[in-house]
């Protein structure tokens, strides 16, 4: 009998967002709720995660990726793969 880990699996980032865009993070696992830990550009306290873990706020990933596009290229901090859309879902 083989045992399923129950554990939700990593995520891939989807698209690096181009400098000025939003990036789209709703997946919950953007979110430490045990433990604020000082962010990777700024140093201020903060839940939220990269994909890779790195804590940083949102904000600062966004000014980081507007000021620095080549290293941006990277992937160091993207949006979530957003699910594709059904072609028959039109609820017009």
């Amino acid at each position: 009998m083989t045992r399923r880990n129950s554990k939700k699996p990593p995520w891939e980032p989807g698209l690096i967002p181009a400098p000025g865009v939003l990036l789209d993070w709703r997946d919950s696992q953007h979110f430490d709720r045990w433990q604020d830990r000082p962010c990777a550009l700024c140093e201020q306290l903060t839940p939220m995660r990269s994909h890779s873990g790195e804590p940083v706020h949102k904000a600062c990933a966004e000014d980081w990726i507007a000021a620095n596009p080549t290293e941006a290229s990277f992937g160091r901090f993207a949006s979530d793969v957003q699910p594709k859309r059904r072609r028959d879902d039109n609820h017009a």
